[in-house]
């Protein structure tokens, strides 16, 4: 059985408190945490966890209740629990690299992410703009698409992390036939949805109204929207977000498409924080991470909750299924 890896994420954050979590699981195949196995078992100590960690060396079987794989990547200076530290920024990335590296060559069936801190990687002088473009860089594929998803609600982005100021450029005829053939795509593929159901945003309030409160669609957005309609998918035409994200509208729903960042998920994070989970669609591996940052202020209290990375595990061992 091939492993899921999971990242551990920054070392100065909660990442390795919740990896250390993933002891309490027994699963059909090895779960396998990349991390400093030193500072781990530190972690562990904080923590008062009593966790057998194994030295992952390519097991096909999972790890009984308690024990943990890890598979060792040296931290470059010592970790001090709450305090980013830009040397460290080099071992973040080696795990992101690993893990994409073992998908990539069919060493493993995909990664699930612990939270990673974007400010520290880029003072130290790394260009890094979060793990959805690490990972599409990585595969060397055009274009990848950010869906969050609880138990009831998908939200995919036509954009990811942009400026606002720089969203309604970025929303192209282009970008957007991309976007949705990937969301298609994998709808059916890794979630077997046969014939799915889109809701999709406007970019505008009211979704410009008519013209009044913007022309992008009316220009950009519907045209594309009405190509796809045209071919018999299930798909609205630009709605006003204020009313879209309603429970009458989202109960036939298998997703819904928003503009950008923060028109879709501040709705997804408020039904389901801590039980949402982020699916990279587009890859030729399964990516599934967390939905939260690294909250450097909870790091080795025991109060972080590791829901989310568990949730993100059961699902990359569902989509591994498929």
């Amino acid at each position: 059985m091939l492993p899921l890896y999971v990242t551990s994420g920054e070392a100065a954050g909660i990442g390795p408190d919740i990896c250390l979590s993933l002891a309490n699981r027994v699963d059909e195949r090895p779960i396998v945490v990349l991390a400093d196995l030193n500072m781990l078992k530190s972690r562990a100590q904080s923590l008062n966890l009593d966790v057998k960690m194994i030295e992952y060396q390519g097991q096909t079987q999972s790890c009984a209740a308690g024990e943990l794989y890890v598979e060792h990547i040296a931290v470059a200076e010592d970790v001090v629990l709450g305090q980013l530290n830009p040397n460290n920024s080099a071992y973040v990335l080696e795990q992101l690299r690993r893990s994409a590296h073992y998908a990539m060559t069919g060493q493993s069936v995909g990664v699930a992410t612990a939270p990673v801190q974007k400010s520290v990687i880029n003072e130290a002088g790394i260009a890094f703009s979060g793990h959805t473009e690490y990972y599409q860089e990585c595969a060397d594929v055009a274009r990848v698409v950010m869906m969050l998803a609880t138990k009831t609600l998908r939200v995919a982005l036509a954009t990811t992390h942009l400026p606002l100021r720089a969203v309604p450029d970025a929303i192209t005829p282009e970008r957007l036939h991309q976007v949705i053939d990937i969301l298609i795509d994998d709808l059916k593929s890794k979630f077997k949805i046969e014939a799915p159901k889109i809701l999709v945003c406007g970019l505008n309030p009211h979704a410009g109204e008519d013209g009044y409160l913007g022309m992008e669609e009316i220009q950009v957005i519907n045209p594309v929207l009405e190509s796809y309609r045209a071919q018999g998918i299930n798909m609205s035409l630009s709605l006003p977000a204020d009313t879209l994200f309603t429970p009458e509208n989202l109960k036939d729903a298998d997703a819904v498409l928003a503009m950008y960042h923060d028109q879709g998920l501040p709705v997804l994070k408020s039904q389901g924080f801590g039980e949402a989970i982020n699916i990279t669609l587009g890859l030729p591996f399964i990516r599934t991470s967390v939905d939260h940052g690294t909250a450097l202020s909870l790091a080795g209290t025991g109060l972080a909750k590791s829901s989310s990375l568990h949730v993100a595990v059961d699902l990359a061992l569902d989509l591994a299924r498929h």
